[in-house]
């Protein structure tokens, strides 16, 4: 068996955190840096010692002049130092460690990533239960500060395929981030009072993302947040009826033909699929159903467009389908037999090569299998699933921009293999890497500085940071924010 049914976090869907069902898919982790950390164990040892050695070997070749991986491994050195039982942080310890981090996080650049570190940060304490004043007292205030980031990001600013179709998408992200952060260390009142309200602002930069698919997709996150914070009446109850607008949005795609650009050659029906399944996880966060019903029936809607994309495109989007289904407790008038559909996914690495390219096959085993730990299928992954998984990064030497975007799958793979407790795979000794690590390979085969890989490194410091904040124990409670939510639709 490839799977230790002991070593897994959960048993099924009904077990899951308020934090994973509002963010349950690796996307919001490992690209935005948001809900890192879930599924918590108790410390471990080895596993620590991995975060650390990878990071060693990131700083020898990056060196401390890549500013979020310093930053990175150094919360993760705090977040781990502070895990660890037969030590612990002591409040002395935590300020010296502090002052380092925050240096590198405004020693980066780039306002969304210098912005983005700080909400990692700032979610990290909360997590660890670490004393909020140590961030907010007479000398700083590093909620303020981060605040302040947002005004310095840009519209269109994000250089990919889909450049001009973002508009202030990073800039709507960014709020997300921030206002969930803020959020986890009980400081959302700052959002809304004062001469600014930040929540409003937020909300009319929805209609500034142009593309139907990026303002559904971030919005979602945005409109998730804000109902999570209890701020939903801002949504809803004012001048504007801001999910509204956006379902509309969405209807409008062919209109507005903005359609996305993918790395991968995708179906149409892909992208309209992703944006109208997370905007319908935000209806079931707001506990507002007469939304499933607003201007068309949204969940034959949904259904017609998961039947029409591709299998491997399935993969993708299964576990997104399935969470928004849960969450609004409509699982099984919408699905049937929920176990067969859950099962066909899983079951679709069979016909998958993951290092065929970076993105569609690149990132679908990771789905695939972050969707059976938590359906419960997990007996459908085989040791030839994780081994064919773990050897396929050499596969993607095969054309220069796989092999700069090599860490989006990496970065997935770490992530979805701790989670079940087969991190190991990527650290151990490997006949594909020489009789080396697949995580050293990958690590030494970086360009220069990592400049052909850009902002794709984040993702792999998120992964790190990730598994560290895990090691928090398997007791720890949720924060605040998410242990007193409840999912109406489901309640």
């Amino acid at each position: 068996m490839a799977i230790d049914p002991t070593a897994l976090p959960v048993a099924g869907l009904h077990e899951l955190s308020n934090e994973t069902r509002v963010m349950a898919t690796p996307w919001s982790r490992m690209v935005r840096g948001i809900g890192l950390g879930q599924y918590p164990v108790d410390y471990d040892r080895e596993a620590a010692a991995r975060i650390r050695h990878t990071f060693g070997l990131l700083a020898a070749k990056l060196t401390d002049a890549h500013s979020y991986t310093l930053f990175s491994r150094l919360l993760a050195d705090l977040v781990l130092t502070a895990a660890d039982p037969a030590g612990g942080l002591s409040r002395d310890a935590a300020e010296r460690a502090l002052g380092p981090i925050l240096a590198a996080m405004r020693a980066e650049e780039n306002p969304y990533y210098r912005l983005t570190a700080g909400c990692i940060l700032m979610d990290a304490f909360a997590k660890l239960g670490l004393d909020r004043t140590l961030l907010v007292n007479d000398r700083l205030d590093v909620p303020g500060e981060i605040l302040d980031v947002l005004d310095l990001i840009e519209p269109d600013r994000i250089k990919d395929e889909n450049t001009g179709r973002h508009g202030d998408y990073e800039r709507l992200s960014a709020c997300t981030a921030v206002f969930l952060a803020l959020g986890q260390l009980g400081l959302e009142k700052r959002l809304v009072s004062g001469p600014r309200n930040r929540v409003r602002e937020a909300l009319d930069l929805l209609e500034r993302v142009p593309a139907p698919f990026f303002r559904g997709r971030g919005g979602s996150m945005l409109l998730s947040v804000v109902s999570l914070l209890g701020y939903d009446a801002l949504i809803f109850d004012g001048e504007r009826d801001y999910m509204a607008e956006t379902l509309d949005h969405l209807d409008r795609a062919d209109e507005v033909n903005l359609p996305p650009a993918f790395p991968s050659p995708m179906t149409d029906a892909f992208g309209k699929t992703y944006p109208l399944v997370t905007m319908l996880n935000a209806i079931a966060v707001s506990g507002r159903a007469e939304y499933l019903t607003h201007g068309t029936d949204r969940l034959a809607q949904l259904k017609e467009l998961m039947a029409a994309i591709a299998p491997a495109e399935r993969t993708h989007m299964g576990l997104y389908y399935l969470m928004a289904l849960h969450n609004l407790g409509r699982l099984h008038d919408q699905l049937p037999d929920p176990d067969a559909f859950a099962a066909g996914v899983v079951n679709e690495w069979r016909g998958i090569d993951p290092g065929a390219d970076f993105f569609l096959y690149g990132i679908s085993y990771p789905y695939i299998i972050q969707t059976a730990m938590l359906t419960g299928w997990t007996d459908l992954i085989t040791d030839e699933t994780i081994e064919r998984l773990v050897d396929s990064f050499p596969d993607l030497d095969r054309t220069a921009q796989d092999r700069a975007n090599r860490p989006y799958p990496v970065s997935y793979v770490l992530n979805v293999l701790g989670e079940i407790g087969a991190a190991d795979r990527l650290f151990e000794p490997r006949a594909r890497y020489g009789g080396g690590s697949a995580i050293a390979w990958v690590v030494d085969r970086l360009s220069d500085g990592g400049r052909a890989e850009g902002t794709r490194l984040t993702m792999l410091n998120h992964a790190l940071i990730g598994y560290a904040l895990r090691q928090r124990g398997a007791r720890r409670p949720e924060t605040e924010l998410f242990r007193t939510f409840r999912f109406r639709l489901t309640a």
